[in-house]
């Protein structure tokens, strides 16, 4: 295991690595990454690692294990490189099968990815719909590096970028180039990454700190979590050159309680870069010294935001503090301290190697660069995406993401977590532009979409936002606090067919003081998918205040199930022995049966499970039920 002790030996292990007798071979890429997992991917490896021994192939292919490739539904996903032919949903009984159509130089065409719209077989990643579109500036690692692997990251070009920093560039020109590239901090605010920096460096005190911010509390976002198992070592490598820039001795990468791959991988990365000489004192021979630890969070969501992070780290209960100094002044330990995501840390290597003018090409004028998104929801292609900012929401929800399953209607978009904005079509136009997001009601957020179909009742997905939002506030500050329960219990009454018009008429003054006089980004975002939906969703509020009915037929409290006199078969009896609730269903074998109002808990049990669901038994809201279906004496 060599020690670094020069920029020169960095390259000269490049050279032998990218030289070596293993590195001609042909790569199986199996995705090891979170979702894969659960549809045992490791099982998977082990298959081709045994198929490859078995066949005497190990000279000339090898397995890696990598991060996530991001067609997370159609896992386990497989690329096989360099070719790039992609097998989806691969089982270990396949195998055998590619590795013998690889070793012959041939594709196991019945294997390989099918188009849910044409059924065409589609081999290379590149032709690919879910992939034609994106540009994986950041991700485009994950699927072909081992990430416990860290010489499978120096042969691709690893700490290039901390080598050129240390061996010819001063802090400032550091900090310059982050700043001319424009990059934008991704962790939802959008703040100038160079100006943040800028302002560490010039703060007096040490020693001064460097943090990534890996919690990622949002429901449905796992962009930080795959960068994070994938490739932590652009992670790294990022954090180390924002150390050098501002000054910074110590760094620590917040993680997420929930991410244990994240934390391994991390913890990994750390003490090979350690062995390698590429942290500790005298990082690559130079004067710089630069150390990190991984602090693995307890779950709070509020912990995301950065005062609230800082004392959590500190080991102090994670509740958020005024802003009048800000962490790059006195932040850690009461020390000059920049937080950044992630991603904004994984962007920074890329522009030390490809320069500013690269990085500002992409984008538009005021959002460079490209983003990660997960994309999930009532969309056919799930999974992580990265695009160029300035691409719009219609062609991510319908070019990348492939459209709404099984033919049903777009209805909403919600984007930005928890707090994000939830728009209708109209917006869809909208490009991914952090002011252009805001312009609608949204905003950026972490990066997280959640497409929704027309069998969505969104009044029920924004009292679901808020009740989360109202679960995870740290009640430190009564607007918050006080604002939360207000408005959960208010979407509850909504929901339930309880509230009246002058509840939808107080809610604006609510969130108004929740925006102004919150102490925290969660309490003042909180009241997005609330506003954005009364904006996008008027109609939707009226139909529950007004008309006690819900249009999707989701609310429970707001529905009737009936069964139709003659629809139903006499002879069945699959709804009245599935029911959870005894004399829900009245009737018997022989008998039409008839559902009992009051005892009814609308769970929809009796639908699922009727052979002729959706005609025999229907739900009603607040329209009239048609004759067939209207109750009779037993």
């Amino acid at each position: 295991m060599p020690r670094l002790a020069s920029v020169a030996d960095l390259e000269a292990l490049r050279e032998r690595l990218r030289t070596a007798a293993d590195a001609g071979r042909a790569r199986i890429a199996v995705c090891t990454g979170t979702a894969c997992h659960a549809y045992g991917c490791e099982a998977v490896a082990d298959a081709f690692e045994r198929a490859v021994a078995e066949r005497g192939l190990a000279g000339t292919l090898a397995v890696r294990r990598t991060g996530c490739h991001g067609f997370c539904e159609r896992g386990t996903w497989v690329a096989v490189h360099p070719e790039d032919t992609c097998y989806d949903r691969v089982d270990p009984a396949d195998a055998g099968r590619i590795v013998d159509a690889v070793a012959a130089g041939a594709v196991a065409e019945d294997l390989v990815y099918a188009d849910p719209v044409s059924g065409a077989r589609i081999a290379r990643a590149a032709d690919i719909p879910f992939y034609r579109r994106q540009q994986r500036t950041v991700l485009g690692p994950n699927r072909w590096l081992d990430p416990g692997d860290i010489e499978d990251y120096v042969r691709g070009g690893g700490y290039a970028a901390l080598a050129r920093v240390l061996s010819g560039m001063r802090p400032e020109e550091v900090i310059a180039a982050v700043g001319a590239a424009g990059l934008r901090g991704r962790g939802g605010a959008g703040f100038p990454t160079g100006a943040k920096w800028e302002a560490a460096r010039r703060a007096g005190g040490a020693p001064k700190w460097v943090v990534v911010n890996c919690d990622e509390g949002d429901p449905g976002a796992y962009m930080d979590r795959s960068l994070m198992e994938g490739n932590p070592h652009a992670v790294l490598e990022g954090l180390a050159i924002g150390a050098y820039a501002v000054g910074a001795r110590g760094g620590v990468m917040y993680v997420r309680w929930e991410y244990p791959l994240a934390t391994r991988n991390a913890d990994r990365a750390i003490v090979q870069a350690r062995e390698y000489g590429l942290l500790g004192e005298r990082v690559l021979g130079t004067d710089f010294a630069f150390d990190v630890r991984v602090h693995r969070g307890a779950g709070a969501f509020v912990s995301g935001e950065e005062t609230a992070m800082l004392a959590a780290i500190e080991g102090r209960p994670g509740e958020p503090s005024l802003k009048y100094v800000y962490p790059a002044e006195r932040g850690l330990h009461g020390k000059p301290t920049v937080i950044n995501n992630v991603e904004t840390w994984a962007n920074v290597p890329l522009i030390v190697e490809r320069g500013p003018t690269w990085f500002g090409s992409l984008g538009t004028a005021r959002s460079k660069g490209t983003k990660i998104f997960s994309l999930v929801g009532k969309v056919n292609n799930t999974g992580l995406v990265e695009v160029p900012m300035g691409m719009t929401l219609r062609e991510l929800v319908y070019d990348v993401g492939g459209g709404i399953p099984r033919g049903r209607r777009f209805k909403a978009l919600q984007i930005g977590g928890p707090s994000g904005g939830i728009v209708g079509e109209e917006a869809l136009d909208t490009p991914v532009d952090f002011e252009a997001l805001t312009a609608i009601g949204a905003m950026m957020g972490s990066g997280g979409i959640v497409v929704m179909d027309d069998t969505t009742c969104v009044v029920a997905a924004v009292r679901d936002l808020v009740a989360f939002c109202h679960d995870e506030v740290c009640g430190k500050c009564v607007p918050g606090r006080e604002g939360m329960r207000l408005l959960r219990g208010w979407m509850d009454d909504i929901c339930a067919g309880r509230a009246d018009a002058s509840v939808l008429a107080r809610v604006p003054d609510v969130t108004e003081v929740m925006r102004e006089a919150s102490l925290c980004a969660l309490c003042v975002t909180a009241t997005n998918p609330v506003q954005t939906s009364l904006r996008y969703f008027s109609a939707e509020y009226a139909a529950h205040v007004e008309g006690r009915r819900c249009p999707a037929k989701v609310c429970p409290d707001l529905l009737e199930y009936r069964i139709s006199a003659q629809k139903c078969d006499v002879a069945c009896t699959a709804c009245l022995q599935n029911c959870p609730t005894e004399g829900a269903i009245l009737g018997r074998k022989g008998t039409r049966k008839q559902i009992d109002q009051e005892k009814c808990v609308k769970c929809g049990v009796c639908i699922e499970v009727c052979p002729t669901r959706f005609t025999a038994v229907a739900k009603f809201s607040g329209e009239p039920v048609p004759k067939a279906f209207r109750t009779v004496p037993a």
